[in-house]
């Protein structure tokens, strides 16, 4: 049952660096292309499905997914909670960034008058752009500390028979 956990969060993890990576290269590089026209047809298209649910539902699970691995395989080896314990972090890192920093720029790139906060929306698509790489940095890394703990482990495994 802890295998399958940790395989899902691992599953779950990857999904959302991807879907992080493709939001930086595809995404983002749209709505900054032609500003305001870009915005305007964004906001068009994400008039009846708004891309952050996605996140809101698949960030949480992600959560519980590496803490419940966490806790399953506390007590196998320090070396295993380290690295479950880094993915735990960078996954709440970007849960964290995601807040305070994420957010508020979507709410000016796809909330705020056009006519009144160009200046504001193009500064805001820029540093989205930008910082968005970090967050899949965080991501990344959360994947290769888990990858490193399922190694671990089927090591540890190996090691004893």
């Amino acid at each position: 049952m802890k295998k399958l956990i940790l395989f899902l969060s691992i599953i779950c993890a990857s999904g959302l660096t991807m879907v992080s990576i493709y939001n930086t290269v595809v995404d983002a590089q749209s709505w900054g292309s032609d500003i305001p026209a870009s915005i305007q047809t964004a906001r068009d298209y994400f008039q009846h499905v708004d891309p952050r649910r996605f996140y809101v539902v698949v960030g949480p699970v992600n959560l519980i997914l590496i803490l419940l691995t966490l806790i399953l395989f506390w007590k196998d080896s320090v070396s295993l909670r380290f690295n479950f314990a880094a993915s735990f972090a960078c996954y709440a890192a970007i849960l964290i960034v995601t807040l305070a920093y994420f957010i508020p720029r979507d709410l000016i790139l796809f909330t705020w008058s056009i006519s009144d906060h160009l200046e504001q929306i193009r500064t805001a698509s820029a540093q989205w752009s930008a910082m968005n790489w970090l967050r899949s940095l965080f991501g990344l890394a959360g994947v290769l500390f888990s990858f490193k703990g399922l190694d671990t482990y089927y090591d540890t495994r190996r090691k004893r028979t």
